[in-house]
Protein backbone atom coordinates (compact mmCIF):
# COMPACT_ATOMS: atom_id res chain seq x y z
CA UNK A 1 0.00 0.00 0.00
CA UNK A 2 1.23 3.51 -0.81
CA UNK A 3 1.96 6.21 1.77
CA UNK A 4 -0.73 8.88 1.94
CA UNK A 5 -0.73 12.26 3.64
CA UNK A 6 -3.88 11.99 5.76
CA UNK A 7 -4.66 15.69 5.43
CA UNK A 8 -7.30 16.73 2.91
CA UNK A 9 -6.23 19.99 1.26
CA UNK A 10 -8.56 22.57 -0.28
CA UNK A 11 -7.44 23.89 -3.66
CA UNK A 12 -4.06 24.00 -5.36
CA UNK A 13 -0.82 23.42 -3.47
CA UNK A 14 1.55 26.25 -2.56
CA UNK A 15 4.68 24.20 -3.18
CA UNK A 16 6.40 23.64 -6.51
CA UNK A 17 4.71 21.13 -8.84
CA UNK A 18 5.39 19.93 -12.37
CA UNK A 19 4.00 22.05 -15.20
CA UNK A 20 1.14 19.80 -16.29
CA UNK A 21 -0.09 19.53 -12.70
CA UNK A 22 0.05 23.33 -12.28
CA UNK A 23 -1.80 23.73 -15.58
CA UNK A 24 -4.54 21.42 -14.30
CA UNK A 25 -5.05 23.54 -11.18
CA UNK A 26 -5.03 26.73 -13.26
CA UNK A 27 -7.68 25.33 -15.63
CA UNK A 28 -9.93 24.35 -12.71
CA UNK A 29 -9.49 27.69 -10.96
CA UNK A 30 -10.13 29.66 -14.16
CA UNK A 31 -13.48 27.85 -14.46
CA UNK A 32 -14.35 28.55 -10.83
CA UNK A 33 -14.27 24.85 -9.98
CA UNK A 34 -13.74 24.12 -6.29
CA UNK A 35 -11.73 21.00 -5.44
CA UNK A 36 -10.04 19.10 -2.64
CA UNK A 37 -6.70 17.35 -2.92
CA UNK A 38 -4.96 14.39 -1.30
CA UNK A 39 -1.19 14.01 -1.76
CA UNK A 40 0.44 10.58 -1.72
CA UNK A 41 3.17 8.37 -3.12
CA UNK A 42 2.84 7.44 -6.77
CA UNK A 43 -0.21 5.29 -7.35
CA UNK A 44 -0.15 2.92 -10.30
CA UNK A 45 -3.40 1.02 -9.78
CA UNK A 46 -6.89 1.49 -8.38
CA UNK A 47 -5.86 -0.88 -5.57
CA UNK A 48 -3.02 1.52 -4.65
CA UNK A 49 -5.62 4.24 -4.15
CA UNK A 50 -7.70 2.63 -1.37
CA UNK A 51 -5.99 4.67 1.36
CA UNK A 52 -6.38 7.81 -0.77
CA UNK A 53 -10.12 7.13 -1.04
CA UNK A 54 -10.33 7.09 2.74
CA UNK A 55 -8.78 10.59 2.93
CA UNK A 56 -11.04 11.87 0.13
CA UNK A 57 -14.16 10.22 1.49
CA UNK A 58 -15.06 9.17 -2.04
CA UNK A 59 -14.11 6.52 -4.61
CA UNK A 60 -11.53 7.16 -7.31
CA UNK A 61 -12.58 6.90 -10.93
CA UNK A 62 -10.97 4.31 -13.23
CA UNK A 63 -9.57 5.92 -16.41
CA UNK A 64 -8.67 3.84 -19.46
CA UNK A 65 -7.23 5.02 -22.77
CA UNK A 66 -8.46 2.69 -25.49
CA UNK A 67 -7.93 2.56 -29.23
CA UNK A 68 -8.99 0.64 -32.29
CA UNK A 69 -6.65 -1.93 -33.81
CA UNK A 70 -5.22 0.57 -36.32
CA UNK A 71 -4.54 3.13 -33.54
CA UNK A 72 -6.46 5.78 -35.47
CA UNK A 73 -9.37 6.31 -33.05
CA UNK A 74 -8.86 6.86 -29.32
CA UNK A 75 -11.24 6.78 -26.36
CA UNK A 76 -10.87 7.91 -22.77
CA UNK A 77 -13.22 5.80 -20.67
CA UNK A 78 -14.24 6.98 -17.19
CA UNK A 79 -15.87 4.35 -15.01
CA UNK A 80 -16.19 3.38 -11.35
CA UNK A 81 -12.90 2.12 -9.99
CA UNK A 82 -14.41 -1.01 -8.49
CA UNK A 83 -16.16 -2.10 -11.69
CA UNK A 84 -14.57 -4.76 -13.90
CA UNK A 85 -13.89 -3.81 -17.51
CA UNK A 86 -14.29 -5.99 -20.58
CA UNK A 87 -13.62 -4.45 -23.98
CA UNK A 88 -16.48 -6.35 -25.63
CA UNK A 89 -18.99 -4.46 -23.47
CA UNK A 90 -17.98 -1.06 -24.73
CA UNK A 91 -17.17 -1.96 -28.34
CA UNK A 92 -20.80 -2.86 -29.03
CA UNK A 93 -22.17 0.34 -27.46
CA UNK A 94 -19.94 2.73 -29.38
CA UNK A 95 -20.08 0.78 -32.65
CA UNK A 96 -16.37 0.22 -32.76
CA UNK A 97 -14.31 -2.69 -33.84
CA UNK A 98 -12.40 -4.49 -31.15
CA UNK A 99 -10.64 -2.13 -28.75
CA UNK A 100 -7.36 -2.48 -26.92
CA UNK A 101 -5.36 -0.36 -24.51
CA UNK A 102 -3.46 2.50 -26.09
CA UNK A 103 0.30 2.57 -25.67
CA UNK A 104 2.13 4.71 -23.16
CA UNK A 105 3.57 6.68 -26.09
CA UNK A 106 0.10 7.48 -27.44
CA UNK A 107 -1.10 8.45 -23.96
CA UNK A 108 1.75 10.93 -23.62
CA UNK A 109 1.26 12.25 -27.15
CA UNK A 110 -2.52 12.71 -26.90
CA UNK A 111 -3.14 13.85 -23.31
CA UNK A 112 0.37 14.55 -21.93
CA UNK A 113 0.02 11.84 -19.29
CA UNK A 114 1.97 8.71 -18.41
CA UNK A 115 0.41 5.39 -17.34
CA UNK A 116 -0.91 5.45 -13.79
CA UNK A 117 -1.76 9.16 -14.05
CA UNK A 118 -4.47 9.05 -16.72
CA UNK A 119 -7.37 11.35 -15.94
CA UNK A 120 -10.14 13.41 -17.49
CA UNK A 121 -7.99 16.44 -16.60
CA UNK A 122 -5.62 15.45 -19.41
CA UNK A 123 -8.24 16.58 -21.92
CA UNK A 124 -6.86 20.12 -21.52
CA UNK A 125 -3.92 18.89 -23.62
CA UNK A 126 -6.08 17.30 -26.36
CA UNK A 127 -6.64 20.55 -28.22
CA UNK A 128 -7.34 18.77 -31.51
CA UNK A 129 -10.01 16.52 -29.96
CA UNK A 130 -8.32 13.32 -31.03
CA UNK A 131 -9.64 11.54 -27.92
CA UNK A 132 -13.32 10.63 -27.63
CA UNK A 133 -14.64 10.82 -24.08
CA UNK A 134 -16.83 7.97 -22.83
CA UNK A 135 -18.46 7.97 -19.39
CA UNK A 136 -20.09 4.96 -17.78
CA UNK A 137 -23.54 6.00 -16.53
CA UNK A 138 -22.80 4.41 -13.13
CA UNK A 139 -20.44 7.33 -12.43
CA UNK A 140 -23.41 9.70 -12.60
CA UNK A 141 -24.67 8.22 -9.32
CA UNK A 142 -21.74 9.80 -7.47
CA UNK A 143 -21.65 13.37 -6.19
CA UNK A 144 -17.90 13.63 -6.74
CA UNK A 145 -15.38 12.54 -9.32
CA UNK A 146 -11.97 11.70 -7.90
CA UNK A 147 -9.10 11.76 -10.37
CA UNK A 148 -5.43 12.67 -10.73
CA UNK A 149 -4.30 16.18 -11.79
CA UNK A 150 -2.27 14.65 -14.66
CA UNK A 151 0.17 13.14 -12.13
CA UNK A 152 -0.31 10.14 -9.86
CA UNK A 153 1.10 11.70 -6.68
CA UNK A 154 -2.07 13.70 -5.97
CA UNK A 155 -5.76 12.96 -6.33
CA UNK A 156 -8.53 15.54 -6.65
CA UNK A 157 -12.11 15.42 -5.40
CA UNK A 158 -14.33 17.53 -7.66
CA UNK A 159 -18.11 17.81 -7.86
CA UNK A 160 -19.17 15.65 -10.78
CA UNK A 161 -21.58 18.36 -11.92
CA UNK A 162 -18.61 20.76 -12.28
CA UNK A 163 -16.74 18.21 -14.39
CA UNK A 164 -19.77 17.56 -16.64
CA UNK A 165 -21.11 21.12 -16.89
CA UNK A 166 -17.92 23.22 -16.78
CA UNK A 167 -14.67 21.30 -17.21
CA UNK A 168 -15.48 18.95 -20.08
CA UNK A 169 -17.17 21.66 -22.22
CA UNK A 170 -14.13 23.91 -21.66
CA UNK A 171 -11.94 21.27 -23.33
CA UNK A 172 -14.17 21.09 -26.41
CA UNK A 173 -15.11 17.46 -25.77
CA UNK A 174 -18.61 16.01 -25.69
CA UNK A 175 -19.02 12.83 -23.69
CA UNK A 176 -20.78 9.72 -24.90
CA UNK A 177 -22.50 7.80 -22.13
CA UNK A 178 -22.51 4.01 -21.94
CA UNK A 179 -23.90 1.35 -19.64
CA UNK A 180 -21.19 -1.10 -18.72
CA UNK A 181 -22.46 -4.20 -16.91
CA UNK A 182 -21.48 -5.27 -13.43
CA UNK A 183 -20.41 -8.87 -13.17
CA UNK A 184 -21.41 -10.84 -10.09
CA UNK A 185 -19.02 -13.66 -10.88
CA UNK A 186 -15.98 -14.02 -13.06
CA UNK A 187 -16.80 -15.21 -16.53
Amino acid sequence: MIKVNNELFHGAPDDERIEKERMTYEALEKLGIDFYRADHEAAATIEDCKAVEEVLGSEICKNLLLCNRQETVFYLLLMPGNKPFKTKDISKQINSARLSFASAEKMLELVNITPGSLSVTGLIFDRENKVNLIIDNDLLNDEYLCCHPCINTSTLKIKLSDIIEKFIPSTGHTPVYVDLPRYDTEE
